[in-house]
């Protein structure tokens, strides 16, 4: 597992420090399936691909993924692409993550490829699609195929280690959904212009519209005072998301403390990064960040105090006033 955790650490900061963090079986469990998310993402975003073959590459992964087909199918046809890209090293290593897969227990093995073979699928309509969102139910849409579904892998996963949590099982998965829509609502407001310089827009039309504004003007410097209140619609919608993401952390038993900060570190990372996007014209103009040093502060206070739930209410509302 040594190689997949490094790979872990070199795609993704955040999810690696959550992870980390979990029991043992949980944490091998969530680096496999956290990368072989991976791969569909490469898959989806690489800019050497055109739409076409991304799309056929999805639908070969997802049947590598079911076991239809072999991992090769996979790796031959992006053996050309640049491995030095931690995502491609990634995706060009699928073979390594399905070895590890399989070791794993059948019931974890079974939770990770089914809902990594939804997003896969998911995110194979979405490109032909196209790089558009009609309304807002378009972006929830768009979301749920490729965060919503996420949320209900890990709930899954903490609900298989620990009985307490499979008993509000029921109770977790619409708020997973959430969770997961609350996280990537907030990457969409931070990330507005990398994805428009890649040719997309994941505002609904209706949002940019209803001021005047059509896909391309909402970034022009020209109009910033309506293409900002676009924004603020948009975080509007990442608010009530995240209000719902906070009643997802607090279900969990508060014994478990260690999968409580699992869940509770990317929902408060990206609580505060919505409060600095939100009325933030980079954006638009370049991407919102939080500090190195406002991460720590608060991976450091949750560790000592996210244990508590009314701690936990009261730390949301502080980081979201700013």
């Amino acid at each position: 597992m040594q190689q997949l955790y490094q790979m872990l650490r070199q795609t993704s900061r955040t999810f690696a420090l959550s992870i980390e963090q979990l029991p043992r079986i949980l944490r091998d469990a969530g680096t496999v399936a956290y990368l072989l998310l991976r791969v569909s993402d490469c898959l989806e975003d690489h800019d050497s691909l055109p739409v076409p073959r991304k799309i056929e590459l999805l639908y070969i992964w997802a049947e590598v993924l079911a076991g239809a087909s072999a991992v090769k199918s996979l790796t031959t046809r992006i053996a050309g692409l640049d491995g030095s890209d931690p995502e491609v090293n990634v995706a060009q290593n699928a073979g390594l993550l399905l070895q590890q897969l399989h070791t794993l227990p059948p019931e974890l093995q079974e939770i990770i490829t089914r809902r990594a073979r939804e997003t896969t699928l998911g995110m194979a309509r979405w490109q032909a699609h196209g790089p558009y969102v009609e309304d807002e139910a378009a972006l929830d849409d768009y979301m749920h195929e490729v965060a919503g579904r996420v949320g209900y892998l890990l709930t899954e996963l903490f609900a298989w280690y620990v009985p307490a949590i499979a008993r509000v099982k029921d109770e977790l998965m619409p708020l997973a959904r959430e969770s997961g829509l609350a996280l990537q609502t907030v990457n969409i407001i931070r990330g507005l212009r990398k994805d428009y310089e890649r040719g997309w827009v994941f505002v609904p039309q209706t949002f940019y519209e209803s001021v005047g504004l059509t896909r391309d003007s909402l970034f022009d410097p020209a109009n910033l005072d309506r293409a900002m209140q676009v924004v603020a619609l948009l975080a509007d919608r990442a608010d009530r998301h995240l209000q719902s993401s906070l009643r997802y952390v607090v279900t969990f038993p508060r014994r478990y403390h260690r999968i409580r900060l699992a869940a509770a570190w990317p929902f408060l990372l990206a609580v505060k990064t919505l409060a600095v996007s939100r009325d933030n014209v980079n954006v638009l103009l370049a991407e919102a960040k939080i500090t190195r040093n406002q991460v720590k502060e608060i991976l450091l206070y949750t560790k000592l105090f996210g244990w508590s739930n009314h701690w936990l209410r009261w730390y949301y509302n502080s980081l979201a006033r700013g």
